[in-house]
């Protein structure tokens, strides 16, 4: 792929809405990013390479953090400050790599070819979440065309969308190397609005094994399939007892704990009764809620099948694996880094999310942090996934901005 134009655009940041998207500085670094399939469980190796080598061509180096099997890896690379000062003080432009599946969903362009139609990009990543760290890196030259009074990194990470995992290795990596960033901003999409805290998650996995039998001797059998919606049912009543009962948090898009069941997996033909039936199901929580409470409910519950199980067949059971768990994270509205997203956005008030990302993990490494980028939720995982043409004209904006804080600091 060729890289993108490195000549110092400017923009008028009070100028008309975008008509199509040769108006973007970052609009070629963004079909670069989107261009590479970074699923998930695939490599994300050609677009950390590349990246590296595109900062190489300003004398920027990047330390790359790779996974067990070398297949993935994270990026920090640090644009340094003017008196030398490479670890202390400065600011974190973190984005992760990885992009969910597209298998299944009926897209109308190819998801790994970044396309405007309109006012609008379409492509897998331009929302979630390529499009903030392409326009980063796209304004390199500008951070660059001035002295910067303090350091300014770039964090690239793998496998945020199955669990945060790899930026968990790369912030293991800072400290022992002395940089001591002084605040971090996570570029999920907000509609470019600063997100100071958004929900902790936990989830786990339930298996029901229950005892084959021919359906015309249902009571010879053990159905694992209905015990397990029964504790479905549970779960659903639960999440409805704190949309309707449970404490509220009026800042956050969803202002109470939700309980969500994602998949369930069961049974083999409608003439058996089913051995075996699997379920996932996670809590997004407020900050008061203990997820751990819901957990304790749903085996509380599932207890009470075991007696009756056991009489028919002594191999039945039902075990719970966790899956992932998420802390929540909250920076004081007012900080100075929630004051550095207030000033680049453009935007006086802070809001609160339901979706986690890794702000929580810079959060509890002592790192401040807010979460900001184009976009919205609602157009992320979906199929023609998109972000408008002024969400990505709003993001240059925010990174001019932040170029200008940095040079005058």
């Amino acid at each position: 792929m060729n890289a993108p134009d490195r000549t110092l655009h400017t923009s008028d940041p009070a100028a008309p809405p975008l008509r199509d998207a040769s108006g973007l500085v970052a609009w070629e670094m963004i079909r670069t990013l989107v261009g590479f399939d970074t699923t998930s469980r695939e490599s994300n190796l050609a677009l950390i390479d590349w990246v590296r080598d595109y900062l190489s061509g300003f004398g920027i180096a990047s330390t790359l953090t790779f996974d067990d099997d070398r297949r993935k890896a994270n990026l920090f690379a640090t644009l340094p400050a003017a008196d030398g000062n490479a670890t202390t003080g400065g600011i974190v432009l973190s984005g992760h790599t990885d992009v969910v599946p597209v298998d299944g969903q009926p897209w109308d362009t190819d998801p790994f070819v970044a396309t405007p139609i309109g006012d609008r990009v379409f492509g897998r990543g331009v929302t979630d979440m390529k499009s903030f760290s392409a326009t980063g890196l796209a304004l390199v030259p500008l951070f660059l065309s001035k002295p910067l009074a303090r350091p300014l990194h770039f964090a690239l990470s793998y496998d945020e969308e199955v669990g945060c995992i790899g930026v968990r290795r790369l912030i293991a990596e800072l400290e022992p190397r002395s940089i001591r960033p002084a605040g971090c901003i996570v570029g999920e999409p907000t509609g470019m609005r600063p997100v100071v805290a958004h929900k902790g998650r936990k989830s786990w996995r339930c298996r029901v094994r229950g005892h084959e039998a021919h359906s015309s001797l249902t009571p010879h059998g053990v159905n694992a399939v209905e015990i397990a919606a029964r504790l479905v049912t549970r779960l659903s009543d639960i999440a409805r007892r704190f949309c309707d009962e449970g404490t509220r948090d009026v800042g956050y898009d969803v202002a109470y704990t939700t309980v969500h069941v994602g998949t369930i997996r069961g049974g083999t033909a409608v003439n058996i009764v089913p051995r075996d039936c699997t379920f996932d199901f996670e809590v997004r929580h407020l900050p008061f809620d203990d997820p751990d409470d819901v957990f304790a409910e749903v085996r509380a519950l599932a207890q009470t099948y075991l007696p009756a199980m056991h009489a028919i067949a002594p191999d039945t059971g039902i075990a719970f694996d966790p899956l992932s768990s998420m802390p929540g994270f909250d920076t004081v509205d007012g900080s100075e880094i929630a004051e550095l997203g207030h000033h680049c956005s453009g935007e006086s008030g802070a809001g609160k999310v339901s979706f986690g990302s890794e702000a929580a993990r810079f959060h509890a490494a002592s790192i401040p942090t807010i979460v900001c980028g184009p976009g919205h939720i609602a157009q992320a995982h979906q199929p023609n996934e998109w972000c408008a043409l002024d969400q990505l004209a709003a993001c240059e904006r925010f990174m001019r901005r932040l170029a200008a804080r940095l040079h005058a600091a």
